[in-house]
């Protein structure tokens, strides 16, 4: 069971982005011949076969509009897969979406003004669960975070945002 409740991209967000992403190109398309795409709108894998979208987001810049935040140079976009249409989002688990023992992973912790206030590399151990909760736990007990982006270290990919509880 999860301690902290990792967020998708917002449903509002989404719908955005399905039209036009956030480096203002359209939303193509394609079909994954593997599936294994780590897909931001229901947080699980894509399946071999399925309809799904590489786009580029910025989550800081969506929060920033949420909660009136500035952060200036720390605004970043970069690429994730999302479904073309309306996925109903992500089913109920008590995992960490996007967890594999060895994986690595970076946390990095913005406060409320969306400033990058610290961060952590993580390899996930055999038990991810247990290691994102202790990584979230030590970014939380500094109370001037506001939220955690995860993302992948091998593409700098943002996987999902964990909020102050």
């Amino acid at each position: 069971m999860t301690t902290y409740s990792p967020r998708p991209i917002s449903p509002a967000a989404l719908d955005r982005l399905r039209v036009t992403d956030d480096a203002g190109r359209a939303c193509v398309a394609h079909t994954a011949a593997e599936g294994g795409d780590p897909l931001r709108c229901c947080l699980r894998a894509s399946a071999p076969g399925e309809r799904i979208a590489l786009v580029s987001y910025a989550p800081l810049r969506r929060w920033a509009a949420e909660t009136g935040a500035e952060p200036g140079a720390y605004d970043e976009q970069g690429p994730v897969f999302i479904h073309p249409a309306d996925c109903g989002g992500p089913a109920p688990s008590e995992e960490y979406p996007f967890s594999r023992a060895g994986a690595l992973r970076t946390l990095r912790r913005y406060d409320t003004a969306g400033r990058i206030v610290g961060g952590r590399l993580l390899e996930l151990p055999e038990d991810p669960g247990t290691g994102f909760d202790e990584a979230l736990t030590e970014a939380f007990a500094d109370p001037s975070v506001a939220l955690v982006h995860v993302r992948a270290v091998e593409y700098g990919c943002f996987h999902f945002e964990v909020r102050r509880p």
